[in-house]
């Protein structure tokens, strides 16, 4: 059983290789995505699609009806 400073230089090593690790998936995962991003360039006069989120009254968005309950009675 490893106790003291060895565990501890264990330790940093592991933490140390699992984050360059982490790193190299970002960086990898990062590429990806970068090419297959679309750069947006708008000028003046262009039709542009926005979404829009549906309010009732100042400011509140309708929730969706996905977790909204089916059924609220008496119990």
């Amino acid at each position: 059983m490893l106790v003291g400073p060895k565990l501890l230089q264990q330790t940093i090593k592991k933490v140390m290789r699992i984050h360059e690790r982490m790193k190299t998936s970002q960086s990898r995962h990062k590429s990806y995505t970068d090419k297959r991003k679309k750069p947006l360039d708008f000028a003046a006069g262009d039709h542009v699609f926005l979404k829009v989120i549906p309010t009732k009254g100042v400011g509140r968005a309708i929730r969706s009806r996905k977790f909204s309950p089916k059924f609220v009675g008496p119990y």
